[in-house]
């Protein structure tokens, strides 16, 4: 069988799976030789910071990774999720967290791909993994030992329950839950804490103050259990970003961290730039909620918090992975293969060493610039009142709205070859024309799926190995 441009796409299923088994290996063989592989970094400072704390009497923010400077930077609440670790050995807390990367994955994609789940097949679900497993935050997000894919997935939750919410056919105790996830995530690490704005903006305000609740109570928990290290983090820890590493690194893709490579150190202008940024932010949150977008506020919202939080490094960007579901549910599919294949190259690394000049600024922050790009012009439903985000009946018999309509149409491939091609594979473009066949049987009618497509390679692949990983190099876990 031949697509309209004349390429042949595999007809039978023995094809399928020769194909889907030839991109597995290119895939496999590309991570596991090309990228600078993170040596899971930021897990053996959650493990050395747990058994020094249980087994040694030791400080929670006291520990230090052999041989560098930086230790735990998180929240208390976040180490005492943690403390199953101390009953664990390396081996078996890295498997541990590979298990839970694969769970949070998996919540992830079934969020938005929503009731066309099943679309895809088998074929196109292999694709999209095949994809996902070279998108570089989120390959940094494995190889660091990272928590950002469990928080995404316990924020989306949220987004999957504020529907259950609104449907009185299913669930209704299920919505009573809504802001859980985001509460937990937001004591866990701080930067979540931006989707309760989101809740207060879309007016839900049940769910808002179920997150809050949920938040100060794990907040609390923690300061029963670590007296101590609650004490130093919120009165001295918190506010000290040299913790983190260097403002200035290129993986910082923040608006602190382009400012930072400025050579700009004056707070008064970086606050600036954040109001900027939290006023686009409020300003079309606020229109995706009244338009009934639930999608897009959630998009917004991961937008938003990388651009604002002190320190946003690579592998916090997956974040931005609902913003492309956004862009292939609206139909731009294209733009969204470009911006996607930006995020696959690691080109900021090119000036991991030189950040000065007008190429520097442009390529070193080239990250951010997607990501304030789409903050500024992620496409938004147009309102429908029979399914507005915000409304609330005054109506207690009136019918439910229905938000199953506004959920993500699908899990689509991955974007087009050209996308995929930055990443130097030809196995991976193979991925582009396959999935493009996926994500056609997948949308149906509506012509633009959600895609997780995903390529990316990991973190300074166009670099050597370095003897110490980025975090250990320049920065903290964080």
């Amino acid at each position: 069988m031949s697509t309209p441009t004349g390429r042949r796409t595999p007809t039978t299923d023995h094809d399928r799976l020769l194909l889907l088994l030839a991109l597995a290996t290119a895939v496999t063989v590309f991570t596991a030789t090309v990228p600078l592989l993170r040596d899971w970094f930021d897990l053996r400072v959650y493990y050395g910071t747990v058994h020094t704390w249980v087994h040694h009497g030791g400080h929670v923010y006291d520990y230090r990774v052999p041989g560098t400077a930086y230790g735990f930077t998180y929240p208390p609440f976040a180490a005492v999720t943690m403390l199953p670790m101390a009953l664990l050995s390396r081996p078996a807390a890295i498997a541990g967290a590979l298990l839970l990367d694969a769970v949070a994955l998996a919540v992830v994609l079934r969020v938005l791909a929503d009731r066309a789940w099943r679309r895809p097949g088998w074929f196109g679900w292999g694709l999209i993994l095949c994809a996902l497993t070279l998108f570089e935050p989120l390959r940094d997000t494995v190889s660091f030992g990272q928590v950002n894919l469990l928080l995404l997935a316990l924020v989306l939750a949220d987004a999957r329950l504020l529907t259950f919410g609104h449907n009185r056919d299913r669930g209704r105790g299920w919505g009573r839950a809504a802001g859980v996830g985001t509460g937990l995530a937001a004591a866990i690490k701080l930067t979540p804490a931006l989707f309760i704005g989101m809740l207060l903006l879309a007016r839900r305000w049940r769910a808002a103050a179920v997150a809050t609740a949920v938040a100060l109570a794990a907040t609390a928990l923690a300061a029963l259990v670590a007296p101590g290290p609650s004490r130093f983090y919120w009165t001295e820890a918190m506010w000290d970003t040299t913790r983190v590493g260097r403002l200035d690194y290129v993986s910082n893709q923040s608006l602190q961290g382009v400012l930072a490579r400025l050579g700009e150190p004056d707070r008064a202008l970086w606050a600036v730039t954040v109001l900027a940024a939290l006023g686009v932010w409020a300003w079309r949150t606020r229109r995706a909620a009244a338009a009934g977008d639930r999608q897009a506020a959630f998009a917004l919202t991961g937008l938003a918090a990388c651009l604002v939080s002190p320190v946003t490094w690579v592998h916090h960007l997956v974040w931005l992975l609902p913003s492309f579901a956004v862009l292939l549910r609206a139909g731009h599919a294209r733009v969204a293969g470009v911006l996607y294949a930006v995020l696959c190259t690691s080109v900021v690394w090119l000036w991991a060493h030189d950040a000065s000049g007008v190429a520097a600024f442009a390529g070193s922050n080239a990250y951010t610039w997607v990501t304030l790009g789409l903050l500024l012009w992620l496409p938004l439903r147009h309102p429908r009142s029979e399914e507005r985000f915000l409304s609330r009946s005054a109506n207690a018999t009136a019918a439910a709205p229905t938000v199953e309509a506004e959920a993500m149409t699908t899990v689509c491939a991955q974007p087009e070859p050209s996308s995929c091609a930055a990443t130097g594979t030809a196995g991976t473009a193979a991925t582009g024309e396959a999935a493009g066949e996926a994500t056609a049987e997948a949308c149906g009618p509506c012509g633009g799926g959600v895609s997780r497509s995903a390529s990316s390679e990991p973190t300074g692949s166009t670099r050597p190995a370095a003897a110490n990983p980025q975090s250990s190099s320049a920065r903290a876990s964080s």
